[in-house]
């Protein structure tokens, strides 16, 4: 039977606030909030990053009270990120290996001052190296094999500080599958893999890389590793490889410009799938939003919705404290 006006008015539905709550199709939790800190040497430490207003490099104990503060309006993970100075930088990033490294010294004042909260590390060496690169270089070529070689014991290092979640953002091919059996293999079974299996060499990483010091260094681009943005069957190909290989969840990452990927990735596996809203989309949002030109609680919500209504279990955002906030109110 086809309905068509005037009988049927789409706008009746509408006329209320709270009929449109009780129709409303997708809605956004508390739950679906991954916060991610950046972590800076010394005391008391709260560095301001330009490119990112309203985001700030935290050292170990103001990152533990971030940590309090997320855990107690609900959000239940966190994702941690270095600001690793010059002189600990190497061609190799052999920083990524110590234990003692601004990271997992992070990872183990949280989980002991906050251990109900999640936390998740990256395991990627562009914040270690020289280069700025994810991975090992050598004659200008990013190395694979050698580099997962390296990854997996970034991965043991990090479990054993106290990470919950290992989320490789690296794009080495079969870097998943490693990771997975030098966790099991060292007795860190019980931690997870978050995999960025479809990671885009994308425009809008710039205030990240501000952000972790890489920005200034990076050599070349990152195009051998991280997909091309115009490919969108190949993601699928990398999700498969990556939960063939162990992953527990998968990450589409940047959020907003790839819909469609989160969208067929949830279609195609029903994993579950996160989506990262990276730094050039929050500082986009956030310098309109200072501007005048639009209003950042209100394009905020829309946008981490959106992930929601394309098939996405949660978010990693900056905005996770105030949409945190705005759901509480």
């Amino acid at each position: 039977m086809t309905k068509k006006f005037p009988a049927t008015r789409l706008r009746r539905p509408r006329s209320s606030d709270w009929s449109r709550r009780m129709i409303r199709e997708t809605s956004i939790s508390v739950d679906d909030l991954i916060w991610p800190l950046f972590i800076c040497d010394g005391i008391g430490q709260e560095i301001p990053v330009h490119s990112m207003p309203g985001v700030s490099r935290l050292s170990v104990d103001k990152a533990v009270e971030a940590a309090k503060q997320a855990h107690k309006m609900g959000i239940p993970c966190i994702a941690l990120f270095p600001s690793t100075q010059s002189e600990r930088r190497s061609e190799r990033g052999d920083e990524a290996l110590n234990r003692d490294n601004l990271i997992n010294t992070a990872l183990s004042a949280i989980k002991a001052a906050v251990p109900d909260i999640g936390l998740l590390a990256d395991v990627a060496l562009d914040p270690y190296t020289i280069h700025g690169q994810d991975g090992l270089v050598e004659n200008g070529n990013i190395l694979n094999d050698e580099t997962v070689g390296v990854l997996v014991q970034q991965a043991v290092v990090q479990a054993a500080a106290g990470a919950d979640i290992i989320a490789p953002s690296d794009m080495m091919d079969g870097r998943v599958g490693a990771i997975r059996h030098e966790l099991d293999s060292a007795g860190y079974q019980h931690v997870q893999i978050m995999a960025y299996a479809a990671k885009y060499a994308s425009g809008f990483y710039g205030p990240f890389r501000d952000a972790v010091g890489s920005g200034g260094i990076l050599a070349g681009d990152k195009k051998t590793y991280q997909m091309d943005p115009a490919n969108r069957l190949e993601a699928l190909r990398e999700v498969e490889l990556d939960i063939n290989e162990g992953a527990d969840s998968v990450m589409i990452k940047p959020g907003m410009p790839y819909l469609d990927i989160i969208r067929d990735v949830k279609e195609a596996f029903g994993v579950p799938t996160f989506a990262y809203q990276v730094s050039g989309e929050y500082a986009m949002l956030v310098a309109a939003s200072q501007n005048g030109w639009l209003d950042q609680e209100t394009v905020m919500a829309e946008s981490l919705l959106a992930f929601k209504r394309a098939g996405a279990d949660g978010i990693l955002t900056y905005f996770a404290m105030e949409m945190a906030s705005l759901l509480d109110r």
